[in-house]
């Protein structure tokens, strides 16, 4: 379970007053021969200090500190704050004890014993660095353990986003209307062109193949992926006859890189059952495939106008947009927008 910024402030409250609470109750054991009075104020005065110390600490560290990218400049400034708040802690004793001394009652002979002792600088020095070292260890120590909780549970809903994403895309490509379109337009095919029929039936098989057994994985070359699309286009063909016009524009340094499997087959399936299929005189798809900056650009533009209609469940971009974000987090982006009349998908997805 993850705890929420809210929940976290309040266990850190909790734990800084019965942390300091039970170091300053030790006082009761150790200090022998003293008043009451004394032990009280130093209950007192020490819970007050080490809590406003490490509190200010703390704040300092949670905001000067990268600690999703830690880095050397981070370790100094973790030194930075320690040495800073055991100075203020050591400085603080020492001024709450010279109260106590001037404006207190009178001090008995251990009393006095005590103080000279905690008049020693450097006595105030190991104190301090000790008490706040120790803290400080202690909070990075929780510190890192709630991050590896929370990298834990990231994963976790990683995974089960990515199987959903999986069953997502295998749901999208065992498209029922295609199979049962293409199937029909096979039959009707086999009363004019048998050898044609077979090869249709044939590619209709590679493109059930391929739904099924790569969509566990995570890239595939890119020149597997237009073997299923040319099969995709050939088969929709049957249907929208000269409707359907394919331009294909590959650079051929493209053709070894690896891609999430699905993802040019969904947006030319997209294009075809929500643009061209659409359109009486029916238009033209256009593959453009480029290598750029570091980046391996997919376009897709097809004619037609961009309109979703309310009772489309718009399944296969919302496995584009999921995958990508899985895959490549914030480094890849997809853009769905109408350009003078077409509609243009664009997908950046990064080389390295």
């Amino acid at each position: 379970m993850q705890l929420t910024e809210r929940k976290r402030n309040l266990v850190f409250w909790i734990l800084q007053f019965l942390g300091w609470g039970f170091i300053n109750m030790l006082s009761l054991f150790a200090l022998k021969k003293v008043s009451v009075a004394l032990v009280v104020y130093s209950i007192i005065t020490g819970m007050f200090i080490g809590v406003l110390t490490t509190s200010l600490l703390r704040w300092y560290l949670k905001r000067k500190v990268d600690f999703e990218n830690f880095s050397r400049k981070d370790l100094l400034k973790i030194l930075g704050g320690y040495v800073s708040g055991a100075g203020l802690f050591g400085v603080m004793n020492y001024g709450f004890g010279y109260l106590y001394v001037k404006n207190g009652p009178q001090l008995t002979e251990a009393e006095i014993n005590l103080f000279n002792t905690y008049d020693n600088v450097w006595i105030q020095v190991v104190n301090s660095l000790f008490i706040i070292g120790a803290w400080t260890v202690t909070y990075l120590a929780i510190k890192l353990l709630l991050k590896l909780n929370k990298n834990r549970i990231e994963r976790l809903e990683l995974n089960t986003h990515l199987k959903q994403a999986q069953l997502n895309t295998l749901k999208g490509q065992i498209n029922p209307h295609f199979m049962f379109n293409s199937l029909n337009n096979i039959r009707g095919l086999m009363l004019e062109d048998v050898e044609k029929s077979r090869e249709m039936l044939t590619k209709l098989s590679e493109i059930l193949r391929y739904s099924l057994t790569k969509n566990n994985i995570d890239a595939i070359a890119v020149e597997e992926e237009l073997e299923v699309v040319d099969n995709y286009i050939d088969l929709s063909k049957i249907q929208l006859e000269d409707r359907l016009e394919f331009v294909k524009e590959v650079d051929e340094e493209t053709l070894k890189l690896q891609i999430p499997p699905m993802i040019i087959q969904l947006l030319i399936e997209n294009a075809v059952k929500h643009g061209i299929s659409n359109l009486k005189q029916g238009g033209r798809i256009v593959l453009n495939l480029k290598q750029e900056d570091g980046l391996l650009i997919i376009e897709v533009k097809n004619t037609g106008r961009l309109q979703i209609g309310k009772d489309t469940t718009q399944l296969g971009l919302k496995n584009i947009r999921q995958r990508l974000k899985l895959l490549y987090a914030d480094k890849a982006s997809f853009n769905l927008s109408e350009i003078t009349g077409e509609v243009v998908a664009h997908i950046k997805i990064p080389l390295a």
